[in-house]
């Protein structure tokens, strides 16, 4: 059998790992973990089944070299956003840019992660935590921090609560966009560029006035 993909190799990976998980990516997305098998990832990626095995000794360890090869990403932009130089309102808006990029340019496996996240497993969420996800939010809690540290940010802010808002944003637009779209004023739906800028701009600077502010009203 030919693999149904074309899409050349990734870094490190051969022709028919590609075509594996790329298959189940295909498949985890449409029909979720539960509802899939690795027959059926097998006949998606036209390889044997034998071959999966050969690269993937069981289906989780399949689904975690998906959610690890996103998770790489993720990682190298946030060490760049903890390494880059200039304001820190500029930073972030560079981080929140290039995060719903990678979620719209990688629409399939960031479905993947995020439906098996919003399943109400608690084994597999655990897992998205302690194995791939739990450092590199540490990672950007600890870069707000430096924001407080720096003047950048209000001391008494939770600065969790902040990389939370950040990425959970991001998430929301990823998610709802076929939604957003149809609502009456909500022009940004068809621009992410500017839906990070104005998140950006309101999550650092807040909503009211800068008078309403200072008056405390």
């Amino acid at each position: 059998m030919q693999s149904k993909t074309s899409r050349a190799p990734a870094p490190g990976r051969s022709a028919g790992e590609t075509a594996i998980l790329e298959a189940a990516v295909k498949l985890f997305s449409e029909k979720g973990y539960d509802a899939v098998s690795m027959r059926g990832v097998a006949e998606e990626a036209g390889v044997s089944k034998a071959n999966i095995y050969h690269h993937f000794k069981s289906k989780e360890l399949l689904y975690q070299a998906i959610v690890c090869a996103s998770a790489v990403e993720l990682s190298g932009m946030v060490s760049d956003l903890a390494d880059s130089t200039g304001s820190f309102d500029l930073r972030i808006l560079g981080f929140a840019r290039r995060h719903l990029e990678h979620m719209e340019g990688n629409a399939l496996s960031s479905r993947v992660i995020l439906r098996e996240a919003f399943s109400g497993n608690e084994e597999r969420s655990k897992m998205l935590v302690d194995e791939v996800f739990g450092e590199i939010f540490v990672r950007m809690v600890d870069i707000f921090k430096a924001g407080q540290e720096a003047g950048a940010l209000r001391a008494e802010l939770d600065p969790a609560l902040c990389a939370t808002l950040l990425i959970g944003a991001d998430v929301f637009f990823f998610q709802a966009s076929e939604i957003l779209r149809y609502l009456p004023g909500a022009d940004f739906a068809e621009q992410p560029a500017r839906f990070s800028e104005q998140m950006v701009d309101v999550m650092l600077k807040g909503m009211m006035p800068d008078c309403v502010q200072k008056g405390g009203a």
